[in-house]
């Protein structure tokens, strides 16, 4: 398709493109009204500008800054000044390069960082959220400051901002600028990280909750009617995985003839491939789901995208449930199974191979020597777990084990 050329209106509206899968994906869209001048929409949907040009031969690109702040004009000007500088055969600066320097605004700082680490070398869901953090909290407060200025006094004055409304948050948000700063550190860009000595301003407290019989039944009769969100829901009920696991399942993914689900390795938390053993119960659940044409995802409610919304559910579900919203989350759930599981007598190894833990008994060298995946004793387990959930949501007591005398 030949390029158009861009308005003001049109970078507005741009927006990422999906992939054959469906998945959100990098838009580079080319400006027929200035040669060399790129509109990117990276997949959470923030604009940049990049100029694309040949130097020596050798194709090049340079980010130009956030669309927010650059607008079209400005940044036709200053390719068009770049484009002259090299026709004349100068180099093609004064154009900011997307790897920092020492006078670098934090804007561009944190461009660079988030396409040149977060996105490359950690999870989708976890750049995401801290491009969202960075956006939510460090940019409004930084912007427009040389990243060199940046001192330990502002750190601290953000994260206690944060951490009075937020506690959590701005946990999470020292850890990112920590982050942030390191690898700053690491390309020579500042001496010293400002979160140097910045200590946490809330102590967590591990969640214990664990729901119980009663209230899984609740979840599960309240999924009736709720389609492909609701089923999504009892699969996790049934297997104990994660909500993105199971709301990114493909079909491809499925094995019937083994009755498998085979997670690859870039869609698990721990980067490591896993099976899970589909009891009878899951298995069905995963049949009933409707196939449409060109869409890869087991649990849809377009079609098209897997299922999104799931605090929009989960609130929803816990009217249903008669479940306070505020008193559990979704990833109860899963600590719900472990614990399910050990009420069943299942040994915990065969728990941590369920659920694809990599810590505990499986810690250090024990986790190097043995990698036996345990498969029958987790088919067998999660057989029991759905047996035990099918009991209960059907009302029918377990069966008791009564010793006998002998005679």
């Amino acid at each position: 398709m030949p390029a158009k050329v861009l308005t003001a209106r049109a970078v507005e509206a741009a927006r990422p493109k999906r992939n054959a899968k469906g998945e959100l994906v990098r838009n580079e869209i080319p400006d027929a009204g200035c040669l060399g001048l790129y509109l990117v929409v990276e997949p959470t949907g923030t604009r940049s500008w990049a100029h694309r040009f040949r130097d020596n031969g050798t194709p090049r690109k340079v980010t130009l800054g956030s669309a927010a702040e650059l607008t079209l004009a400005a940044a036709r000007h200053r390719v068009a000044g770049a484009r002259h500088r090299l026709e004349r055969g100068k180099p093609a600066a004064p154009i900011t390069s997307p790897a920092p320097t020492g006078g670098d605004s934090i804007e561009a700082a944190v461009a660079s960082f988030l396409q040149r680490h977060a996105y490359a070398k950690t999870r989708r869901n976890s750049a995401a959220m801290t491009e969202y953090a960075f956006n939510r909290y460090v940019l409004p407060a930084w912007r427009g400051r040389p990243v060199t200025s940046i001192r330990r006094s502002d750190v601290l004055t953000l994260i206690e901002d944060v951490a009075a409304d937020a506690p959590y948050s701005a946990n999470r948000l020292l850890a990112a600028l920590s982050k942030f700063f390191n690898w700053l550190c690491s390309r020579d860009v500042i001496g010293v990280a400002p979160t140097l000595g910045v200590p946490r301003p809330h102590k967590e407290k591990a969640r214990e909750r664990v729901l119980d019989d009663g209230e899984l039944r609740a979840l599960w009769l309240a999924c009736e009617g709720e389609g492909a969100f609701g089923a999504a829901l009892r699969l996790m009920i049934l297997t104990g995985a994660r909500r993105n696991e199971v709301s990114r399942l493909t079909r491809d993914e499925i094995d019937p003839d083994r009755q498998e689900w085979r997670l690859p390795a870039e869609r698990s938390k721990n980067h490591r491939a896993h099976t899970i053993p589909l009891s009878t119960q899951a298995a069905k659940l995963l049949q009933a789901q409707p196939e449409f044409v060109d869409c890869p995802y087991a649990f849809t409610t377009n079609a098209r995208t897997p299922v999104v919304g799931w605090p929009k559910l989960k609130r929803r579900l816990s009217g249903k449930a008669g479940l306070d919203p505020a008193s559990w989350r979704l990833h109860d759930i899963r600590r719900s199974v472990a614990s399910g599981l050990q009420r069943l007598h299942v040994r915990t190894e065969v728990i941590e191979r369920a659920l694809n833990h990599r810590g505990g008994l499986y810690r250090g060298i024990v986790g190097v020597y043995q990698v036996d995946p345990l498969a029958a004793e987790v088919r067998a387990g999660l057989q029991a777990w759905s047996d035990h959930v099918e009991r209960a949501v059907g009302g029918k007591p377990a069966a008791k084990i009564v010793k006998l005398r002998r005679r």
